[in-house]
């Protein structure tokens, strides 16, 4: 697919960039270039490719899950200025 002058002036205008009048040339190019790139990778077949979570194939490590901390809800409530059945309570504001 090829991009012209026009057509980077309309994406520019829906993108709301303002794009000097001697560069216009130059990302007509750059778009074309990058939407080839998408139709060369549409055009390969992956009907027998996994999808992969990473491409690198790599393992996250998790920490265990263990609580690490009490409970200080008492604690930090004291500076609340309004607290009831240990939630904070505060002002209406959606009617």
């Amino acid at each position: 697919m090829s991009l012209d002058r026009t057509d980077v002036e309309k994406i520019a205008h829906l993108a709301r960039l303002d794009i000097a009048e001697q560069d216009i040339q130059e990302y007509a190019e750059n778009l074309t270039d990058i939407l080839d790139l998408v139709d060369q990778m549409q055009a390969v077949d992956t009907t027998d490719i996994k999808p992969m979570a990473h491409p690198m194939d790599a393992i996250q490590r998790l920490r265990t899950d263990e609580v690490t901390e009490g409970n200080q809800r008492d604690l930090l409530q004291t500076v609340a200025p309004a607290v009831e059945a240990g939630l904070f309570q505060v002002p209406k504001v959606i009617e």
